[in-house]
This record gives structure tokens, C-alpha cells and sequence, in this order.
């Protein structure tokens, strides 16, 4: 079973989007541990106070030291981790081949940055990888948190009834996914392409390939290039 710990200083933030869809059938089929660990638990202070002005003098705030330590220090009492993620705009940028990568990982810390990031310490000694979700700035971390979660829980096996449909997804071997239809057949005379209904399973797979590269030669052609 995979677990994943977030450490944040605002739980209610990645709460909503961890307990539905995907990620949530994970966790109700033992598959996969999620838990948020709220930072301010950590702090000292009569106000639990987690941030400080920077020396050197700037604006904004830094995430202190001392309650990001004592939080990844008792997870490690725990458990062994594989990875100790920190989610900041100037990490690697995140895709499906990190996604995939984690997948096979067993315990994982994500902590969620804020205000004007953490002390360089921490990412010094105790961040094993930095990763971004975009070229942009949020107010924090927890949003690319939960979205690196899902996209590392969705890949368990068992969590997706359909495990062939992640197969197909976007990104995976630097390909788009090629275009998806449905019932009707013909609607208002907008057809579905007739390869799609012969039951030739192999034409179908090759019109599909076909189509991924079209797609990512005219939307994405510097995937290709990473291949």
C-alpha cells in the first residue's frame, strides 16, 4: 500500500479534493493512505505561528525551520520514505513520467510551500525532490499537492477499473491522447468516424496512434522532441 503525507499550513485547503472521485476509491479499497498533517501542530508558540520575517530584510514571509523539522522528523521515527517532495515554482516541472516514476514508490512526503517559500535549510538537507505543476505562481502549494496525489494514486493498480484507460492517457510515452467519442453514432450528422465502428480491433489501434501523433505534432510538437 502507497502512503502519502501533505504538510500544510491550511489542511482544509486539500481536504475537498483528496476525499472524491479517484483518489477517494483509492483510499475505501485500502490502496492507498492519505493523511494532511497540519504544520501549525508543530509550532511552539502560545500562536502556533509557522513564519517569520527573512533575514536580510524583503517582503513576505518565510516558512520557519524549526516546525517543518520536528514534523518530517516524527514521520521518519515512523517509516522509512522514499521521497521528501517539496512543491515550489522553481522545482523540476512535474509530468506523467515523475507521475509514473512515484507511482512505484511506497511512502512519499509532499509539503505544501507558502508565503515566500521555506528556509533554504530544509531544502538543503531534507527535500529529496523540488517539483513544480506550471510555470506560475499560486498563493501556496496545497492545490499542485493534491494534484501531484492524484496523479500518482490514480496509476496504483486496482484503483482505476479500467486499468488499461491510463494506458491512453495523455502524456504517456510523450504522446496526447488521440480523440474520444461516444453514443450516438450520428448526432445532428456530425458522425463518429466509421474506423471507430468497424470492430477491427488492430485498425483501430493504429488509427488511434496515428491520431496521438497528429495531435501532439500540431498542439504539442515539444514532446516529440523529447522523445
Amino acid at each position: 500500500m502507497m502512503r502519502i503525507d501533505i504538510i500544510t499550513v491550511l489542511p482544509e485547503l486539500i481536504e475537498s479534493p483528496l476525499n472524491h472521485s479517484i483518489v477517494r476509491r483509492a483510499k475505501d479499497k485500502g490502496l492507498a493512505d492519505i493523511y494532511i498533517i497540519n504544520l501549525r501542530d508543530f509550532a511552539t508558540d502560545k500562536y502556533k505561528s509557522v513564519d517569520d520575517y527573512p533575514f536580510g530584510g524583503g517582503a513576505g514571509m518565510v516558512m520557519k525551520i524549526e516546525p517543518i523539522f520536528r514534523a518530517i522528523e516524527k514521520l521518519k521515527s515512523e517509516r522509512d520514505y522514499d521521497e521528501i517532495i517539496y512543491t515550489s515554482p522553481d522545482g523540476t516541472l512535474f509530468n506523467q513520467k515523475t507521475a509514473n516514476e512515484l507511482s512505484l514508490k511506497e511512502n512519499i512526503i509532499i509539503l505544501a510551500g507558502h508565503y515566500k517559500g521555506i528556509d533554504q535549510r530544509i531544502r538543503d538537507k531534507l527535500i529529496t525532490r523540488e517539483i513544480s505543476t506550471g510555470d506560475f505562481v499560486l498563493s501556496g502549494g496545497e492545490l499542485p499537492a493534491a494534484m501531484i496525489t492524484d496523479a500518482i494514486v490514480r496509476l496504483i493498480p486496482g484503483v482505476i477499473s479500467d486499468e488499461q484507460s491510463a494506458l491512453y492517457d495523455s502524456f504517456q510515452d510523450n504522446l496526447l491522447a488521440p480523440p474520444v467519442y461516444t453514443r450516438p453514432a450520428d448526432f445532428m450528422e456530425w458522425k463518429v468516424p466509421d474506423i471507430l465502428l468497424s470492430g477491427n480491433t488492430p485498425e483501430i489501434e493504429k488509427w488511434r496512434h496515428e491520431k496521438s501523433l497528429e495531435r501532439t505534432r500540431k498542439l504539442r510538437p515539444d514532446l516529440l522532441d523529447e522523445q
